[in-house]
């Protein structure tokens, strides 16, 4: 998985305070490298990421790096700032309406500025070393801001065959929304993008694992939403789709069964785009008029 807002710090994976002396890491390395060991019953998830987060911090210099907010080398961004806008492709481009990821954009800076106090900004509030202090509910909505705005990008290449809609109102709520709707030749897909920060598994029809609370249903509330914006519209979702980070899920394409009679999948990022374009079997708008689609879904969708 790429470096992610949720991502535990080296420190917070090696067991020791950021204060801490160097000789105080290497006892605890060497301590976590005991626990973590296959050889003497640990997970040889764990291990790696012991492993890894010595990489990160080991040695003064990339200690120093690290503490400066020196970005993991397997992410291609900086920071976690709003990407710049894309530039004119040359190849026609799905048409786009909404905001990826802005809704949750504003609620991360303003839960930042309510964590600093008055009178109290930052130059840059996503810095990778300020991002690493706040506490995880902040930069779980960092997180979901990126996971939307990636996941948005992957979708523009689909083709001016769809029409995509972001940030969609889904419920009494702002929070109650539906990320993505996509409407296309191999049907309507209603899709929600998440990363906990952590891989994720199936249980029962539901995803589950370290970065979900107990009492969450991601895939639950995904039914739902798409549920009262079919109602509204007067249309039915073919699919839904709960989108995950590359290298969190067991599968790159996965089925939770049926969610309030609706196919229901988990699906890695880089997999989304082959499969809205092959599409699932004996599955599809059901007979209705794409152009009717649209226009229902055009006179009814309001954005967060």
């Amino acid at each position: 998985m790429a470096d992610s807002p949720l991502t535990a710090s080296p420190y917070e994976i090696l067991g020791i305070s950021a204060t801490a002396s160097d000789d105080e890491l290497r006892k605890a390395y060497r301590r976590k490298l005991r626990e973590t060991h296959p050889d003497t019953g640990g997970a040889p998830a764990r291990f790696h990421a012991v492993q890894l987060a010595w990489e990160r911090i080991g040695t003064p210099e990339a200690r120093a790096a690290f503490d400066r907010g020196a970005p993991a080398a397997e992410t291609s961004r900086q920071a976690w700032a709003p990407a710049p806008p894309p530039k004119r492709e040359s190849r026609p481009q799905a048409r786009s309406h909404g905001h990826p990821g802005g809704w949750w954009r504003e609620v991360y800076l303003d839960s930042l500025r309510e964590w600093l106090g008055v009178g109290n900004s930052v130059d840059d509030p996503y810095d990778p070393a300020l991002v690493r202090r706040v506490p995880r509910e902040i930069r779980h909505s960092l997180a979901a801001a990126v996971a939307e705005e990636d996941t948005a990008r992957v979708l523009a290449e689909l083709g001016m065959g769809y029409t995509l809609w972001h940030d969609v109102v889904a419920g009494s709520e702002p929070i109650d929304k539906l990320d993505h709707i996509v409407l296309g030749p191999t049907g309507l897909w209603g899709v929600l993008s998440e990363d906990w920060g952590s891989p994720v598994r199936i249980r029962r029809g539901e995803v589950i694992g370290e970065g979900i609370h107990p009492d969450e249903r991601p895939v639950h509330d995904l039914a739902v939403r798409a549920k009262n914006v079919a109602r509204a519209a007067r249309v039915r979702f073919s699919t839904i789709v709960l989108v995950v980070p590359d290298g969190a899920a067991e599968e790159g394409v996965a089925s939770l069964g049926k969610i309030k009679g609706m196919p229901a999948l988990l699906v890695e990022r880089s997999r989304l785009p082959g499969l809205l374009r092959a599409g699932i079997a004996d599955v599809g708008v059901g007979g209705t008029d794409l152009f009717e689609v649209r226009t229902r879904l055009q006179s009814t969708i309001r954005f967060v």
